[in-house]
């Protein structure tokens, strides 16, 4: 009797461990994120981005072709390109690659220099509303967007770009977004003027391209954030609009509530 109680027992353990396996970060996403190759300010925000955590969650994994849409300075490129090196793909999509201000050129010579260190293979492409093709249709596992989808909302671009991510990936690839949440006892400004965009409007936008909602987390919910504020989100840090005015207030509230989806492509 013990020793079927013990085989019981076994079979049990074995048959869990993919699911363990499952939520397991992969090792090489966490040598990454605390790898030397990123900005010391950079990783004094992980704190409340959570790369790790999330992009484990999202599902995003080595061998992959990404594209980033409008990666700034560069917080999720220092992770995603390197990741992707060898038999996966990396390609940054930066609003234009001919710069009109002396201000973006610069902006620019510093992302590329910054990408060619971290991934020699790595392909800068544009995305803005003159566009009509991202990358080559059907071509990426993963459009990765973080916290952008406000810039583009005031822009008129909103739609444009989800129909251009949509037309990007592969079927079955995703679509991982992140932006500031507003609340809900509003309507939605079309423009979102203060930088929060309504989970719900968000949804609505991607499923009318033909995504489909897959997953949504709460790993970047604060329930600090009062999403009132005279500058907008960009009171908050790491921004701090008003400077040195109530710095500490805002501080102890931290980074925005945000949420993040993940949408797929469906398979026909």
């Amino acid at each position: 009797m013990r020793a079927l109680v013990r085989s019981l027992a076994l079979v049990a353990t074995l048959a869990s461990l993919p699911a363990i396996a499952a939520n397991t970060p992969d090792p090489k996403l966490k040598a990454l994120v605390d790898g030397p190759q990123r900005s010391v300010e950079f990783k004094a925000r992980d704190v409340a981005r959570k790369p790790l955590e999330a992009l484990s969650w999202a599902g995003v994994k080595p061998g992959q072709t990404v594209v980033e849409l409008w990666p700034a300075g560069g917080y999720w490129t220092e992770i995603l390109a390197p990741y992707e090196t060898g038999t996966g793909k990396y390609e940054a999509a930066v609003n234009s690659r001919t710069p009109a201000s002396d201000r973006g050129k610069e902006a620019l010579a510093k992302f590329t220099t910054k990408l060619q260190g971290l991934n020699d293979k790595a392909e800068i492409v544009e995305f803005n509303p003159q566009v009509e093709q991202l990358v080559a249709p059907g071509s990426a596992d993963v459009v990765f967007n973080g916290r952008n989808l406000h810039n583009w909302m005031a822009s008129g671009f909103a739609e444009k770009a989800m129909q251009l991510s949509y037309a990007a990936l592969k079927p079955g690839g995703i679509l991982i977004l992140e932006d500031h949440r507003a609340s809900t006892a509003k309507p939605q400004d079309p423009k979102a003027e203060n930088g929060y965009v309504r989970e719900d409007y968000a949804i609505a936008l991607a499923e009318k391209a033909g995504f489909k909602l897959d997953k949504k987390s709460e790993l970047y919910a604060n329930p600090r954030d009062t999403k009132d504020y005279e500058k907008g989100v960009w009171t908050l840090p790491p921004t701090l609009a008003l400077k040195d005015q109530d710095k500490a207030k805002y501080e102890a509230i931290g980074e925005s509530d945000c949420f993040l989806l993940v949408f797929v492509k469906p398979k026909k």
